[in-house]
């Protein structure tokens, strides 16, 4: 469609305890940042941190995913192939 342009992504409210709360308003507060830049930066220090963990995880679902429904099945359940298998399978 001409004229039609893509809208941005929605923002969604990130529901945390109120003791995270509480420590995500002070933080920003001492820091003279929101608490959405605090968050989003936050996050992006940690997952940096964690971006061997993150990679790990990506490789092991790799592995698990060749395209078939049943790989799809073992990923989401935790079952293996063979137990899905000794239930009757999957009609792929």
């Amino acid at each position: 469609m001409a004229g039609t342009t893509a809208s941005a992504p929605r923002q969604s409210p990130l529901k945390v305890d109120p003791e995270t709360d509480k420590l995500i308003s002070q933080g920003a507060h001492f820091l003279g940042v929101t608490k959405k830049d605090l968050v989003a930066e936050a996050v992006r220090a940690y997952l940096e941190q964690r971006r061997a963990d993150l990679r790990a995880g990506m490789v092991e679902a790799m592995k698990v995913l060749d395209g078939s429904l049943k790989s799809d099945v073992v990923l989401l359940t935790g079952l293996t192939a063979e137990e899905i298998d000794a239930v009757g399978g999957i009609d792929e």
